[in-house]
């Protein structure tokens, strides 16, 4: 759903749905999907 308010150029509409989504978790971090989420955050933090 970030991604694809990104892609409609939403930015903040995207790092609000993905950001405390992202906080809820305590591990597993070095997963491909939460990686794939903290790079889209650092995208969307620039």
């Amino acid at each position: 759903m970030a991604r694809l308010s990104l892609e409609q150029g939403q930015r903040d509409t995207a790092r609000n749905l993905l950001a405390p989504v992202y906080g809820w978790f305590t591990e597993g971090f070095d997963t491909l999907d939460l990686k794939d989420a903290k790079a889209l955050l650092d995208d969307l933090h620039v």
